[in-house]
Formats: C-alpha cells, sequence, structure tokens
C-alpha cells in the first residue's frame, strides 16, 4: 500500500510544479495576446488583469497523467482503463473553448454547447454512468440513454457551478482542491480499504485535480497576478464531474455488498461519493447553491440565466464589511465543512460524534460570518506561523483606527493601505469630543483655513 501513496505523491508533486512553472511565462503570453479585459462592474479587482491561467493547468494535467502512465502501479489504469484517455479528451476540447473565450468572449450559449459535446466525448469513449444507489431501496441499472443523459448534465452542472463561483482571487482553485482532497481520501479508501481496483482512475483524477489547483493558487491569492479564466474554471469543473462519473460508472455495488454485509449497506456506504450525481449536496454543495441561487435570481427579475450580475455568495460577503481574504476563508471554511463532515459521516455514519462536531463548526462559522469587523490575532508564540495581517503590532492597531477612514475613502474593508497615511486624534468641542480625520498631505495645508 505503500507504493501507491508514494507514486500518488510523486504524480501530485509533478503536476503542482509544472502548473505552478508554467504559470509565470503563461501570464507574460497572455499580457501579450491582450487576454487583458477592462474591468467590469461585477468584478471586485480594480486593476487588468490577464488570464489564461488555463494553459498552465492544462499542461499540469498532462504532466500528471504522462507521469503516471509510466509509474509501475499507476500504468494498470491506462492499460486496463479508457477513461484517462476519455478525460483528456473532454479536457482538451473544454480547454480550447475556454482559451478562445478568454480571448474573444465567446457567447454563453456556444460555450454551454462545447460543454456538452464535451461530455458526450468521454461518454462516447466509455466514462459514463452504468447504475445509482438510491438509499432505501437498492442499486437501480440505467439504461443506455439515460446513464448518458445523467452524465452529460452532471458535466455541465459541475463546470457551471465552478464557473459561477469563480468571483473573487483564489477562490475557485480553492474549493475545488478542498473538494479534490476530500474525495481522493474517499476513493483510495474504496480502492485499498475494500480492494476495488475499479476505483484507481477516480483516485488518480483527484490527485491530479489536486496538484492542479495547488499549483495555480499562489499566483490566484490575493492580490491576483492572473487569472484561470474559463480555460481554467471550466477545465478543473470537467475533471472533478469525471471524478466522480468514474467511480459511479466502475465500481460495482455487488462487490461493495461483499465488504458492507449486504447491498443495501453498500448502498449507504458508497452515498457519500454518489451525492454529487443527486444534485451536488457536498463536494461542490457551496458552487452548487451559488448556481441555483443566481438562476432563480435572474429568471425572477427577467434576465438569462447566463447573465452576470453582482449577486454571487461572495459578493454579497463583500457587502457585509467582510475583506476580500476573509471572503475567500469564509468560503473555504464551509466548503470544507460540508466535503470533510461527508467524508468522516461515510466512515463512521452511527457515531454522533461527527454529527456534533459539524453542528459545532457550523456554529462557529455563523458566527464569523456575521462578525466581518472581527479580525483574528494569532498568540506571541504562533506569530511566526502566521500571515502578517494576523500579527498584533501596533502598526495592525493604528489600521484598526485608520480603517473608518479608508472606508469614508472608498477602500475595501479590511484591505491593506496603499500607503501609511497618518492619523491625527485631537479633542474639539466642549464635551471633549475626539475627532479623527487623515492629515492632508499638502504642505500649504494652513493657507487653506487649517485650525492650527
Amino acid at each position: 500500500m505503500g507504493q501507491p501513496v508514494r507514486e500518488y505523491l510523486l504524480t501530485l508533486c509533478v503536476t503542482v510544479a509544472v502548473t505552478y512553472l508554467l504559470t509565470g511565462p503563461v501570464r507574460k503570453f497572455a499580457i501579450a495576446a491582450g487576454a487583458m479585459p477592462e474591468i467590469r462592474a461585477r468584478d471586485v479587482h480594480r486593476e487588468p488583469t490577464p488570464r489564461l491561467g488555463g494553459i498552465a493547468m492544462f499542461g499540469g494535467l498532462c504532466a500528471g497523467l504522462l507521469v503516471a502512465d509510466h509509474l509501475p502501479n499507476l500504468n494498470g489504469v491506462f492499460v486496463l482503463s479508457n477513461e484517462p484517455r476519455a478525460l483528456l479528451s473532454g479536457a482538451a476540447l473544454i480547454w480550447l473553448v475556454g482559451v478562445l473565450d478568454d480571448k474573444f468572449e465567446i457567447d454563453a450559449l456556444i460555450k454551454l454547447g462545447a460543454q456538452m459535446i464535451a461530455a458526450g466525448v468521454m461518454v462516447i469513449q466509455g466514462l459514463t454512468i452504468l447504475w445509482l444507489p438510491i438509499p432505501g431501496f437498492g442499486t437501480v441499472s440505467l439504461t443506455q440513454w439515460q446513464g448518458n443523459l445523467l452524465t452529460v448534465a452532471l458535466v455541465v452542472i459541475t463546470i457551471n457551478a465552478v464557473n459561477f463561483v469563480d468571483g473573487l482571487d483564489g477562490l475557485a482553485a480553492g474549493m475545488v482542491c478542498i473538494a479534490a482532497t476530500a474525495f481522493f481520501l474517499y476513493a483510495y479508501r474504496i480502492w485499498f480499504g475494500y480492494g476495488i481496483e475499479e476505483a484507481a482512475p477516480a483516485t488518480l483524477f483527484a490527485a491530479i485535480l489536486i496538484g492542479m489547483c495547488l499549483g495555480f493558487l499562489p499566483h490566484n491569492m490575493h492580490p491576483a497576478r492572473i487569472f484561470m479564466g474559463d480555460s481554467g474554471s471550466m477545465l478543473i469543473g470537467l475533471v472533478l464531474a469525471g471524478s466522480a462519473i468514474s467511480i459511479t460508472g466502475q465500481v460495482d455495488p455487488d462487490s461493495m455488498a461483499l465488504f458492507a454485509g449486504g447491498e443495501r449497506n453498500a448502498t449507504h456506504a458508497m452515498l457519500p461519493v454518489f451525492i454529487p450525481l443527486l444534485l451536488p449536496l457536498t463536494i461542490i454543495a457551496i458552487p452548487m447553491a451559488d448556481l441555483v441561487l443566481a438562476i432563480v435570481r435572474r429568471t425572477w427579475k427577467g434576465q438569462s440565466p447566463f447573465a452576470a450580475d453582482r449577486g454571487h455568495l461572495h459578493h454579497r460577503l463583500l457587502e457585509l464589511g467582510h475583506s476580500h481574504s476573509r471572503a475567500v476563508l469564509i468560503m473555504y471554511f464551509w466548503s470544507g465543512l460540508i466535503a470533510f463532515g461527508a467524508l468522516a459521516y461515510s466512515v463512521h455514519s452511527a457515531s454522533m460524534w461527527i454529527v456534533l462536531g459539524v453542528a459545532a463548526l457550523s456554529a462557529v462559522g455563523l458566527v464569523l460570518l456575521l462578525l466581518p469587523r472581527f479580525t483574528p490575532r494569532a498568540p506571541h508564540w504562533a506569530q511566526a506561523l502566521v500571515p502578517p495581517r494576523y500579527r498584533y503590532t501596533r502598526r495592525s492597531a493604528r489600521a484598526t483606527v485608520q480603517e473608518p477612514v479608508r472606508e469614508a475613502q472608498g477602500a475595501e474593508p479590511g484591505a491593506e493601505p496603499a500607503f501609511a497615511e497618518p492619523v491625527t486624534v485631537g479633542v474639539s468641542g466642549v464635551n471633549g469630543a475626539t475627532a479623527v480625520g487623515p492629515r492632508s498631505r499638502f504642505p500649504d495645508r494652513r493657507k487653506a483655513g487649517s485650525a492650527r
């Protein structure tokens, strides 16, 4: 068991390295190619930022598959299954459409058609859903057209869910990385815990997807130097959907029944993996909720479901007063809580401690959600291990005083100031009220009528 783990780690590290190293040259290429659209009304960034980050992510995908093909324990995935080739074919098609969209802004309906074609390409090559486990009923075998239709629907829904949530720096890549990590742990458990080799392709896809996101995140964290664009968001959405479809279409519930003590128990044991097929509620729960709310909101207003707006969940977090980084961390928290909560429940479904733990963490998440002004500070012994913004210093205390002033000047709440602007604190009036305001930057401030 140790050897496959090392090979998965090697594949993941190669994917991370290739994606990370390619992102820099891709950024220069995007700038030279003019893939830097103007700031739109719904955007939260303030400077034109190059797109086409999906080029580097696709390079990482190809590198990960190439390395895995030459490893002894992972080579069997390519020999015994056509799924890696099916995934690569669909990924290449959707990536190409995304690159064109990042440069030329393709119509939404054309992109939707391309997503369906990419899903159809994977279906033709065998990456499809064959059966569904229904809790309390058992396994339901699907006809060919039912499986194909459900596969295409899942791919399109997942792609658009990830694409819709890609609105803040590092948000989509981080959330998909969290989801892929939870999925990798579960798929690996099915393969080695139950000895079912058909779960190997899904495990490999999840490991590569983690590497793609981790390699791109350093360039995409706030303030982002490059965006993944549709070429990246649609790509990782397709790979995430392909992982879920792979384990659904190839893992035989009868094999699970031998280890779970019956078909019905096997259905319950497999449920956390198959939930993404029943309107994703765990792995892409947050992007899916954002997608559904966006469609309802736009349809209610008489707009197209594909019309862009500023009503997404991350936009609402910013409106509540959260900073850019805090909004991303809150979304990370909820994604991890749902994904890993479902993973833990799938392992020990009879344990009430898991339910209580998830409930407690949910309460903590609600408190953080409703306290946008609260800035956590690390203890003195841990300050060297956290980013500077979480270290309590005189400068951070001074920034707390300056925050209302910078907000009045139009700065983003919680954002770092572009320059250190001194603050004057004086006493005015009979009651001794304190007045706080920015000191003038002009040398002739006394000529302008200063009280001094």
